[in-house]
């Protein structure tokens, strides 16, 4: 069935009572209200630009978006949700989208290249999926904040030089400027998660292009991050035709995450033209 219509029905099902979270859905709702309140002040900067939340649940955080006059639209997959929201947010109507995130055009939902936000209490199952969805319409989504798992939050903030450096880490920064902003404790979730939580934010810098090809960039950093406890070198080696050296760069001694996103674009650049 698809799922990505905007659900305007005018005479919603009575659903007052809470919504049972789901585990095949990721689902912890938020019962901490100071803490919603927090992440969507995030986005007070951005006041003029329309929001589209994902997986609002409830509404703890989407209440405070309206309170704030946003133009909100909201993305959710779970039926009993929906019929929650369309009951207790009349002025949500015709803006909920009944529709998975990871399936939706948003490019189609904001047409003409128009800027927007992206906010939510990000299901931790899905978390990175989102993330890599968000990259595609990286000329678009001006700002991104909202909830993960912390150990995901703290990766996607990483600087060149720590462990917790990943490939989204890359990817990410090499596109917005990235800034973990809080942690939030298990006891404020419905049903509690096994893990803390942290909030991010990130903002789109001006870079318009990385001066190299970006499609052999995700490769390399996708490459090198899948071997990550060998040098550049010899996780690279296999981008090459058999019997063509590899440069002579000190980047190759490295580990991937001891690198920026400059010095990654250095090694594109450099294996591009090693590999003509």
């Amino acid at each position: 069935m698809k799922r990505d219509r905007m659900t305007s029905n005018p005479r919603p099902r009575r659903q007052e009572s809470a919504v049972k979270p789901k585990k095949a859905l990721g689902q912890h709702f938020l019962a901490d209200e100071s803490v919603a309140e927090r992440i969507a002040a995030t986005l007070d900067p951005w006041r003029g630009l329309p929001v589209l939340e994902v997986g609002p649940g409830m509404g703890v955080l989407t209440k405070y978006l309206i309170a704030r006059d946003h133009d909100v639209k909201v993305a959710e997959i779970d039926g009993e949700s929906i019929e929650y929201l369309r009951y207790n947010f009349p002025d949500l109507h015709g803006r909920i989208l009944d529709a998975d995130f990871l399936k939706l055009d948003l490019a189609a939902l904001y047409p003409g290249g128009q800027k927007f936000c992206v906010i939510g209490n990000y299901p931790y199952n899905i978390s990175s999926q989102i993330f890599f969805h968000i990259l595609d319409y990286k000329d678009q989504v001006t700002v991104c904040s909202g909830m993960l798992q912390r150990e995901v939050a703290e990766r996607l903030a990483a600087p060149e030089g720590t462990k917790a450096r990943g490939i989204l880490s890359v990817l990410l920064q090499a596109w917005y400027d990235v800034k973990y902003l809080f942690t939030v404790d298990e006891n404020v979730f419905n049903p509690p998660p096994k893990v803390k939580s942290g909030v991010i934010i990130m903002t789109r810098n001006d870079v318009t292009s990385l001066g190299c090809d970006e499609k052999l960039f995700k490769t390399v950093v996708k490459t090198t991050f899948g071997q990550r406890r060998k040098t550049i070198r010899n996780s690279v080696r296999g981008l090459f035709p058999a019997g063509v050296p590899l440069p002579d760069s000190p980047l190759l001694a490295m580990r991937p995450e001891q690198l920026s996103v400059a010095q990654f674009i250095e090694l594109t650049l450099l294996l591009s033209t090693t590999r003509q």
